[in-house]
């Protein structure tokens, strides 16, 4: 699949180091095409107040683009909870 720039993907799998957990919601920042490798992508997450909470590069494979059928939801993160 090629995702466009600025373009909302969906994250297939948990990166608990970056706080990230499949599901998520980012936004495409960046494309990377090399010579016969996978294309990567460079995406961005956000929390709800728009403060980026990691900005990851991931192969194509890692990602979906969304459909009418997702809905958002919000899970409480305890590390950045105040």
């Amino acid at each position: 699949m090629n995702y466009q720039l600025y373009s909302n993907v969906i994250l297939l799998c948990n990166f608990p180091e970056e706080g990230l957990d499949a599901d998520d919601i980012g936004t495409v920042v960046e494309q990377h095409h090399v010579e016969e490798l996978e294309t990567g992508y460079s995406v961005e997450f956000f929390d709800l107040l728009g403060n980026t909470v990691a900005v990851v590069t991931l192969p194509g494979s890692y990602l979906r683009s969304p459909t009418s059928a997702d809905r958002p939801t919000v899970r409480l993160v305890n590390s950045l909870a105040a």
